[in-house]
């Protein structure tokens, strides 16, 4: 048996592909397809989202950090309810436009806190619909 699969193997070898040839699915991308881009880039805006964050940064770390590049507003590291640590996210808002293009330039890919942070322009929180309760089995109807 291991005969034939070094014999097979020496034949895939010497054919073009080699051994890919030998162990591929079968499965060829297009070469020419467009890849998609799952997020596009937000609107500028005043405000940022931070990802990445360490589990022990604070909102006033985060403040303090983001007061380089311009005069911050609020910072707000988003927390667990039950633990108090941070979910590895915040907002940072700053006065104007220009200091918070500054701050998204100056923070994105930097260390803080030990960890690797990304800035980006925040999305607007899309409004949710109030949940149907059409059931009447414990409503007053």
């Amino acid at each position: 048996m291991a005969l034939t699969m070094r014999a097979a193997a020496a034949a895939a070898v010497g054919t073009t592909r080699g051994l890919r040839r030998l162990f591929s699915t079968g499965f060829v991308p297009p070469m020419n397809s467009p890849v998609p881009n799952p997020r596009q880039e937000a609107e500028p805006s005043n405000n940022l989202f931070v990802s990445g964050l360490n589990k022990r940064t604070t909102s006033e770390g985060l403040h303090k950090a983001f007061a380089a590049f311009g005069e911050v507003v609020q910072a707000r590291v988003v927390t667990d309810r039950v633990s108090g640590f941070s979910k590895g996210f915040g907002f940072v808002r700053y006065a104007t436009l220009e200091d918070a293009a500054k701050g998204k330039q100056g923070m994105d890919g930097q260390f803080l806190d030990g960890w690797v942070i990304f800035a980006e322009y925040a999305r607007p929180r899309t409004p949710t619909p109030p949940p149907e309760n059409n059931s009447t089995q414990y409503g007053r109807y």
